[in-house]
């Protein structure tokens, strides 16, 4: 599992019939400063993910990769690669809180 933040969304008219009415977003994985460790700091990677918890741009999300994203009831059929399995409320190490949603 990994941390994700959205950065956009993708929309593809054309699709395989399983991939009808999936919403696709563009997610940049994220890691902890390692220095720091007081922020998330993204790894310079974009995938795209198929949202299964009705998440929304610029939300910090958990995802997985490979087989396993196709491991939910929602994912089981598809042919993805990457799904987002739920959105971060908030993130700590130590003492420090390093990130914290406004929701």
């Amino acid at each position: 599992m990994f941390l994700a933040k959205i950065t956009g969304n993708l929309t593809a008219t054309q699709k395989v019939p399983s991939m009808v009415g999936q919403k696709l977003f563009i997610v940049e994985p994220l890691r902890v400063d390692e220095q720091a460790q007081d922020s998330l700091k993204s790894t310079g990677r974009t995938f795209i993910a198929v949202d299964t918890v009705g998440a929304g741009e610029g939300e910090v999300v958990l995802i997985v990769q490979g087989s396993s994203a196709r491991f939910t009831d929602e994912t089981k059929t598809l042919p993805i690669d990457c799904a987002i399995i739920g959105i971060v409320d908030n993130v700590q190490m130590g003492t420090n809180s390093i990130y914290k949603s406004n929701s």
